[in-house]
């Protein structure tokens, strides 16, 4: 396929789904390998980004998706409905971490490592869509298994869970510290 019609091709499908597409999906869309697919993205981002475009080429993991730049939110919110902020209490980002930090995990463990229930947490998290389930463990009672998704990858501004930041022991001591107190104000109530 001529490039510029794989561009045109691979610009039409980020923008008809809307969410992040494989790469690997796009190269069978275009009839093209991996490797070029991916040298086609990377061109249309340093055109989007040189030609002062409304729109970049996010990469999540092993996909893209079409995002507006973040530069140009505040034309966007002229248009479109206020969006609705993401409230995140020190319980709900205490959750996400544990469950970034060690997915796939059930709610038993992440109530294990936290010490308090964490249903409110975890129902936030699913609502926000920066959660999901990611199945069943194969054990007694079958637990739900809880992952992040591309949302949450988008929200942080990494690429992929490899590019989150190691936590230091002193991060880890004070995250406990923290449950520790929250289970003794469940107490006191």
């Amino acid at each position: 396929m001529e490039r510029t019609l794989a561009k045109a091709a691979i610009e039409a499908i980020l923008f008809a789904m809307g969410d992040a597409v494989e790469i690997s999906r796009l190269a069978d869309a275009i009839e093209e390998d991996v490797r070029t697919t991916r040298s086609i993205l990377e061109e249309m981002g340093r055109e989007y980004q040189q030609e002062g475009r409304g729109i970049s080429i996010t990469q999540l993991d092993n996909a893209v998706q079409l995002c507006t730049k973040a530069e140009l939110y505040e034309y966007l919110i002229r248009i479109a409905k206020a969006p609705r902020k993401m409230v995140l209490t020190d319980t709900v980002i205490e959750t996400l971490s544990i469950i970034a930090y060690k997915q796939p995990i059930t709610r038993v463990e992440i109530e294990r490592i936290r010490g308090v229930s964490c249903d409110h947490a975890i129902n936030k998290l699913l609502e926000y869509d920066l959660i999901m389930e990611l199945g069943r463990m194969d054990a007694p009672g079958r637990p739900l298994l809880f992952g992040t998704t591309q949302q949450f990858l988008r929200c942080f501004g990494v690429g992929s869970l490899e590019e989150l930041p190691e936590l230091s022991t002193v991060q880890i001591e004070e995250f406990k510290q923290q449950a520790e107190a929250e289970v003794q104000m469940q107490l006191d109530i």
